[in-house]
């Protein structure tokens, strides 16, 4: 029971804490009832949670769905070293690397007739690149020399209050007359 609250204690995933704690409650001689009470959990879940924790011990306990992905295939450690070293190099037709470059690449290393080029891109920002190629200078901008020109006489205007707008005499109904007559 010890081992039970010091994990709960000590545990940094959420899910698994929550799980740990339903445990540690029936560990204490609590119902699943109370168990369920005092952790939100439905009853039927708690007794799930048991099923797997006798089952499996505390591994069994915690968010499943991180350990349920298969592993890489295509984006292995091996292949991005390689990836990294090709990248210092211009590619095969010149030009600027792609993601079609790279997954052609990926494709040619691990012996694959395709990759798509989403993995391509997946490659380079797993290795920390990212297609960037600088803005093309507009040909009829104006040099240096003219731009501090143009900022040196330049002038800004006065900031004169403009006129405000009159207001004319609402006729929304006809004029009445508030003498007695």
């Amino acid at each position: 029971m010890a081992e039970l609250e010091q994990r709960f204690v000590s545990c940094t995933e959420p899910v698994e804490a929550r799980h740990t704690q339903a445990i540690w409650l029936l560990a204490q001689g609590r119902t699943v009832s109370e168990a369920s009470k005092l952790t939100a959990f439905g009853e039927r879940w708690i007794q799930q949670l048991l099923e797997r924790y006798n089952a499996d011990g505390p591994d069994a306990l915690g968010n499943g769905r991180r350990r349920n992905g298969s592993k890489p295939r295509i984006l292995v450690p091996a292949v991005l070293d390689k990836l990294r070293a090709r990248l210092a190099e211009p590619p095969p037709d010149g030009g600027l690397w792609s993601s079609r470059k790279v997954s052609a690449f990926l494709a040619d290393q691990l012996g694959l007739d395709a990759v798509a080029p989403q993995r391509g891109w997946e490659a380079l920002r797993a290795i920390g690149w990212s297609l960037q190629k600088p803005r093309p200078k507009n040909p009829k901008s104006a040099s240096d020399e003219e731009a501090d020109a143009f900022k040196k006489n330049w002038r800004r205007p006065s900031p004169r209050k403009r006129p405000s707008t009159p207001a004319s005499r609402s006729r929304s109904s006809p004029p009445t007359s508030t003498g007695s007559g």
